[in-house]
């Protein structure tokens, strides 16, 4: 069949006639009707959010925006600067000022389950209205609606869709923050997750007035000195099991100290285990005080990670997952690693 072009040219995307095909549509006319009909809504999303946290809740505030409704999003914490770049980034209303109101309207952005907003509890209602976008596989469809897409490469996949169907004008506010949330949870378009149809919304969003540079130097490649000093202090406990099939590395309160970084900052570590060549499995371990730690989970090919991680009362994807251990580091790193190694026998 001969679509356009020349002979042996790739015919350009009109030609092709691609339209988004969103996986759960009955999902997403539920969600998007309660939103359309709605007002005064109050954003959440899990806490010390990534990128795709922070893309997607900033996308549906322009959404909301451009239908008239109030807003607010609320955080635990302020956002890390390196997302600054985003329009409506210093909107955020963090958990740690005070309580003026309540909010019967809520709508939840990559949060797996509602603990993952458990802190800001003090800002809604009792029997809120409660919607949920997330396409996390542990997600149990919590709330009046839900639009879950477990093959979403990340949430800002589903609000695009969402913008579409409530026919909101893709302005360029909106489209940098969707193309941050699928640039950063697609790892810079590299991880499996990254489809055809992530590209062609890609493209789309370039469209729409997104330099690609401009989101991926600050959300991806940017590093500050004291990140930097943190990369330095924790390769040093870098450590690879003896069949080279994982590999494991952990920060300490003490080095987060020495380094001058906050929590956020260790992001810029995950990868590191899982980047070896014969690794399969990568993990990061790090002390958050109280006697916690957070352990996040990255994998190649072979091991589902959030099965990993629900053994331990976390959740996530299947190729990175995390959870929060109650215990001093070196138990979680035992508990952990030997999860990983029954994981790898059975995978």
């Amino acid at each position: 069949m001969n679509l356009g072009g020349e002979p042996g040219t790739t015919p350009p995307m009109a030609t092709l006639g691609w339209q988004p095909q969103p996986r759960q549509p009955q999902a997403l006319a539920m969600v998007a009707e309660v939103l359309r009909t709605g007002d005064d809504w109050l954003i959440v999303t899990h806490e010390r959010p990534d990128g795709d946290a922070i893309g997607s809740a900033l996308a549906m505030a322009h959404i909301l925006e451009a239908l008239g409704k109030r807003w607010r999003f609320a955080v635990e914490q302020p956002l890390p600067p390196r997302f600054a770049y985003l329009p409506l980034h210093a909107k955020a209303y963090t958990a740690c000022l005070p309580v003026d109101r309540t909010f019967t309207r809520v709508v939840a952005v990559d949060c797996a389950d509602e603990q993952r907003f458990a802190a800001l509890a003090g800002y809604i209602a009792e029997g809120a209205q409660l919607v949920n976008v997330d396409h996390h596989s542990t997600n149990p469809h919590y709330g009046v609606a839900a639009y879950v897409d477990v093959q979403a490469a990340a949430t800002c996949e589903l609000v695009y869709h969402l913008a579409r169907y409530l026919n909101v004008p893709l302005t360029s506010g909106l489209a940098m923050s969707l193309y941050t949330g699928i640039l950063t949870d697609t790892g810079g378009f590299a991880l499996p997750n990254t489809t055809r149809d992530v590209h062609l919304i890609a493209a789309e969003l370039l469209n729409c007035g997104v330099n690609p540079y401009d989101v991926a130097e600050p959300a991806l490649e940017s590093r500050t000195w004291a990140q930097m000093r943190l990369i330095q202090m924790a390769l040093t406990t870098l450590s690879v099991s003896a069949d080279g099939r994982y590999a494991v590395l952990y920060v300490t309160e003490g080095m987060l100290e020495g380094a001058g970084c906050t929590d956020d900052d260790t992001q810029v570590l995950v990868n590191f285990p899982r980047s070896i060549d014969t690794v399969e499995v990568g993990v990061l371990f790090r002390e958050l005080g109280g006697g916690q730690v957070k352990v996040s989970l990255r994998s190649k090919r072979r091991v589902d990670v959030a099965r990993i991680a629900q053994r331990f009362g976390g959740g996530g994807h299947v190729r990175a997952a995390a959870c929060v251990l109650s215990r001093p580091l070196p138990e979680a790193m035992d508990e952990v690693v030997a999860a990983i190694e029954q994981a790898l026998a059975e995978g």
